[in-house]
C-alpha cells in the first residue's frame, strides 16, 4: 500500500512480519550489510521503513505467507490518532459485512476509508471475524496504557456467575447490559456463555472509538446466534440511553477513582435508592446504576477496586446493599486479574428481590470468598491461573442459596449481624483468610512433586559424577571486553527507564533490578519495550555486575529489560556457544578478581571477566556441561523449599491431631 510518508516499523513488528523472534532481526541487521538503513528512533529503539523492511525480506526470501495483516497494522498504527485508527478498524468491519457498503459511517480520513477497504479484502479471504479481533487486539496492546479491558478469562468467569446466580424463570429471551462496555468483551462473553435463545445484548460506552469497536464485534455475534444487540456512545451516568429497560444480568468492569461523575447534576437522581453516593465514590454510583436496571431476580457482576469495600465514605451505602439483601457476594480476586494489575480487584455480587418473594429463601448471610491465593508470581504468563480460579469461584458462589452446602477453603458465610458494625467492612481476607494446615489431599501432592524432583535431580547427579577431568592443565583464557571487540559477542548495560508502565501489553517487558534478584528473581517492574536500554531475548547471557548479587545466566522465557547493573550478552552463535559462556562467567572467583573495590556493594567490571578460550567444536561438551550443573543448583534449592514446606506441612497435621488412628 503506497503512501507519501515512509510507514516505520520498529524491530518487533519485523519480527511479527517475518514470523521469527526479535534475535532473528537483529542476527540478519548485523551480518547482512543490504539490511536497510534505520529512517528513525534511537540506536536501542530503531525505526524503518515498511516498505523497504517488505522489499528486502521478499529479496532475501523471508517472508511469510500469514502476514498479510502483518503488514497491513503498521499502516493502521501510522494514521496517529488511536480514535482514528480505532473506528477505521470498526469501519472496516461494517465493510466485511456489507462487501457493498459505499462511504463511511464513522468521518474518517481518507487514508483511513482506504485503509479500511484493504483490510476488508484480508478479511474476506481470510475470515472477517478473525480478521477484525487480529486488528482489534493489536489496537488495543498498542494502546494499553490507555485503555482499560476486561481480560477474556475474567469476562467469562464474570458471564457464568451472572447466569448461575439469577433467579430467572427461564432460560429464554434473556436480556444483559453493560453501561460501561469498552470493546464488548463483557458482552462476547455473555454471548459465548448463554445456551438458551432470545438473547439481547445492550451496552453503552462514551468513548467513540471504544463503541464503535463494540458495536462492530457484536455484529459478528448477531450474524452466527440469535442475538440483538444494541450499543449507544453515550455516559451512561449523566446520559442514561437505556432509561426504564430491564436486563435480567448486568456485568460491569466501570473506571476507576473518577471523581467528576456527575455529583452535583445527578444529587436527586432516583436510581439512588440505597443513598447518594459521596463525591469520592464513583464506583458505589455504578454499582447502584446497574440495580436500577435490573429485573426481580436479575444478577449484577461488578468489577470494583479493593477500597469500596472499606471505605468509611461509603460505609452507609454499604449496609443498606447488606440490609436489603442485595449484596450477596464479595470475591477478591487475585493481583494480575486485570488493570491495574498490582491490586487484588474484587467482584460484587448482587441480586435483585424476586418477582415472588416467598420463593426466595430469607437473607440472612453474605458470602465472602478470598480467592487471592491463585496468583501466579513469576510466571511467563500473566495473570493468575485462571482455572483453578474460576472452578474454586464457581463452586463456592453455587452454594449461595443453600445454606447447609459445604463451602471450599477460603470462602465463608458470614452472618450480616457481623458486617453490619461501624465499619461494615466487607474485605473478603478479613473474615475468609486460608487455613495455615495442608489437607491430606494437599501433601499427598507435594510428596508426588518432591519425588518428581528427587528423581530429577538424581539424574543430574549422575551426569555431573561421571564428567571425565582430566589432570589439571593450564588453558588460556580471554576476556568479556576482548571477544567483544572480536565481534564474538555484543554487550548492553541496563539503565534505570525515564518511564514505567501499569499493565503488561505488546509494548512492554518486565524489568529485572538487583533487588529483585536479592530476592528471588522475579522482576516487579514493568516498563514500555521501545525506552528500555537493555532487553534481553531467549539465549541471551544476563550478569549481574555487583559483587552482592553477582551472577551469570542464559535468560529463557520471554523478553525482559535490564535495571542498573545488569548487563546482557548476545553470543554470535557461529562463534560461541550461550551456556559456554554463562558457566565460565558464573565461576566465583571471576566476580572476586574483576571487582572494582573489596566490599561486597562493589561493582564488577564485566569487560575484566575471564573466558576459556576454546575452539567452538570444544565448547559444545563444556557447554552441555554448565547446562546441566546450572539445571541441578536450581532444582536443589527447589526440592530443598518444598522439602522444608512438606516437613512443616505434616508436623502441623500431627501436631492439630490430624493422625487418621
Amino acid at each position: 500500500m503506497s503512501t507519501s510518508d515512509p510507514v516505520p516499523v520498529s524491530l518487533a513488528e519485523i519480527a511479527r512480519i517475518a514470523g521469527v523472534g526479535r534475535a532473528a532481526v537483529s542476527n540478519w541487521r548485523r551480518r547482512h550489510d543490504s539490511f536497510p538503513a534505520r529512517i528513525g528512533g534511537t540506536d536501542v529503539s530503531p525505526q524503518f521503513s515498511l516498505s523497504e523492511i517488505e522489499q528486502w525480506l521478499r529479496e532475501n526470501g523471508k517472508l511469510k505467507e500469514i502476514c498479510g495483516l502483518e503488514l497491513l497494522w503498521p499502516h493502521i498504527e501510522a494514521l496517529g490518532s488511536r480514535e482514528e485508527s480505532g473506528l477505521a478498524i470498526a469501519e472496516a468491519a461494517r465493510r466485511m459485512r456489507a462487501p457493498r457498503a459505499r462511504g463511511t459511517a464513522f468521518g474518517i480520513s481518507s487514508t483511513a476509508v482506504e485503509l479500511a477497504r484493504e483490510a476488508a479484502r484480508l478479511g474476506r479471504a481470510e475470515g472477517p471475524r478473525q480478521t477484525f479481533e487480529f486488528l482489534m487486539q493489536r489496537w488495543l496492546e498498542t494502546h494499553v496504557r490507555q485503555l482499560s479491558t476486561t481480560p477474556p478469562p475474567l469476562a467469562t468467569l464474570m458471564a457464568r456467575i451472572a447466569l448461575t446466580v439469577r433467579l430467572g424463570e427461564s432460560d429464554d429471551n434473556l436480556t444483559a447490559l453493560d453501561p460501561a462496555c469498552g470493546t464488548g468483551h463483557l458482552q462476547a462473553a455473555t454471548a459465548d456463555e448463554y445456551d438458551g435463545t432470545g438473547l439481547t445484548l445492550l451496552g453503552c460506552e462514551r468513548d467513540p472509538a471504544l463503541a464503535a469497536l463494540a458495536a462492530a464485534r457484536l455484529a459478528f455475534v448477531t450474524d452466527e446466534q440469535d442475538t440483538r444487540t444494541e450499543t449507544a456512545t453515550a455516559d451512561a451516568l449523566r446520559d442514561n440511553p437505556f432509561a426504564g429497560q430491564r436486563a435480567d444480568i448486568a456485568l460491569c468492569n466501570p473506571p476507576f477513582n473518577e471523581r467528576d461523575w456527575g455529583y452535583e447534576e445527578l444529587a436527586t437522581d432516583q436510581r439512588w435508592t440505597h443513598g447518594l453516593p459521596p463525591r469520592t465514590e464513583p464506583e458505589l454510583a455504578w454499582v447502584q446504576h446497574v440495580l436500577s436496571h435490573l429485573s426481580p431476580g436479575g444478577t449484577a457482576v461488578v468489577v470494583l477496586p479493593p477500597a469500596v469495600a472499606s471505605r468509611k465514605a461509603g460505609r452507609r451505602i454499604r449496609g443498606s446493599l447488606l440490609r436489603t439483601g442485595v449484596l450477596r457476594a464479595v470475591v477478591a480476586l487475585p493481583p494480575g486479574s486485570a488493570q491495574p494489575h498490582s491490586v487484588s480487584l474484587q467482584m460484587w455480587i448482587l441480586r435483585t428481590a424476586p418477582a415472588a418473594p416467598a420463593s426466595a429463601p430469607p437473607i440472612q448471610d453474605a458470602l465472602l470468598v478470598d480467592a487471592t491465593r491463585f496468583a501466579r508470581p513469576g510466571a511467563r504468563e500473566p495473570g493468575p491461573d485462571w482455572d483453578a480460579l474460576g472452578s474454586f469461584v464457581l463452586t463456592a458462589v453455587e452454594q449461595l442459596d443453600r445454606p447447609d452446602g459445604d463451602l471450599p477453603e477460603s470462602a465463608v458465610r458470614v452472618p450480616l449481624l457481623d458486617l453490619l458494625d461501624d465499619e461494615v467492612d466487607i474485605t473478603p481476607g478479613r473474615y475468609a483468610a486460608p487455613s495455615a494446615e495442608p489437607s491430606g489431599m494437599e501433601i499427598a501432592a507435594v510428596s508426588d512433586d518432591l519425588s518428581a524432583s528427587l528423581a530429577e535431580l538424581g539424574g543430574h547427579l549422575r551426569y555431573l559424577s561421571k564428567l571425565p577431568f582430566e589432570v589439571e592443565v593450564p588453558h588460556p583464557t580471554t576476556t568479556v571486553g576482548d571477544l567483544v571487540k572480536a565481534g564474538v559477542l555484543t554487550l548492553r548495560a541496563g539503565q534505570q527507564p525515564p518511564t514505567t508502565a501499569d499493565a503488561p501489553g505488546a509494548d512492554t517487558v518486565p524489568l529485572l533490578t538487583v533487588p529483585d534478584l536479592l530476592q528471588d528473581g522475579t522482576p516487579t517492574g514493568l516498563v514500555p519495550r521501545e525506552g528500555a536500554q537493555a532487553v534481553v531475548e531467549e539465549g541471551d547471557v544476563v550478569v549481574a555486575g555487583v559483587v552482592r548479587a553477582f551472577r551469570a545466566w542464559v535468560h529463557t522465557g520471554p523478553p525482559m529489560a535490564l535495571g542498573p547493573q545488569l548487563y546482557a550478552l548476545r553470543v554470535d552463535p557461529e562463534k560461541s556457544h550461550a551456556h559456554f559462556l554463562a558457566g565460565c562467567l558464573r565461576a566465583p572467583a571471576n566476580g572476586r578478581q574483576a571487582g572494582t573495590h573489596a566490599s561486597s556493594s562493589s561493582r564488577v567490571d564485566i569487560r575484566r571477566l575471564q573466558v576459556l578460550q576454546l575452539p567452538l567444536e570444544k565448547q559444545a561438551a563444556y557447554s552441555e556441561a554448565f547446562r546441566r550443573l546450572r539445571a541441578f543448583e536450581t532444582l536443589l534449592l527447589q526440592v530443598a523449599d518444598t522439602g522444608e514446606g512438606l516437613a512443616s506441612g505434616v508436623n502441623d497435621r500431627l501436631a492439630s491431631g490430624g493422625l487418621s488412628t
